[in-house]
């Protein structure tokens, strides 16, 4: 038996593994891109609640442009949130100069809330 052959009606090679011919699949190439953390998270989310949609996402090829795409609206959102909190509360530089930990104390709350918004939001929705 050939190690490889052609099917000359659908093109596609097929190689012996064991009594078997499997197709010669390869999935397609994707640019290299960073996924950050909010990505990361999304993609975790995806795998584990939304399994066909990770499936298609990942066999077109598109997966990691999805999830760059993700990553970078919930840092702009984080960020957008983090500012139009911090001037809400009236957390500014001089509150850190005058007494740094309650500076400190807001900005965690702040950042917490940020972080529920974007997560809610965006990374589990």
């Amino acid at each position: 038996m050939d190690k490889y052959i052609h099917n000359e009606q659908n093109g596609l090679w097929y190689e012996l593994q064991g009594d078997y011919y499997l197709p010669c699949l390869k999935l397609p190439e994707e640019p290299e891109v960073h996924i950050g953390i909010w990505g990361q998270r999304h993609l975790r989310y995806l795998k584990g609640h939304h399994k066909a949609l990770y499936t298609s996402l990942f066999t077109s090829g598109k997966l990691n442009s999805y999830l760059a795409d993700i990553d970078r609206q919930a840092e702009e959102m984080f960020s957008r949130l983090i500012n139009q909190l911090s001037e809400k509360e009236g957390v500014t530089e001089a509150l850190k100069a005058e007494h740094l930990m309650l500076w400190v104390q807001k900005m965690n709350s702040i950042r917490n809330t940020a972080m529920e918004v974007v997560s809610n939001d965006l990374i589990y929705a």
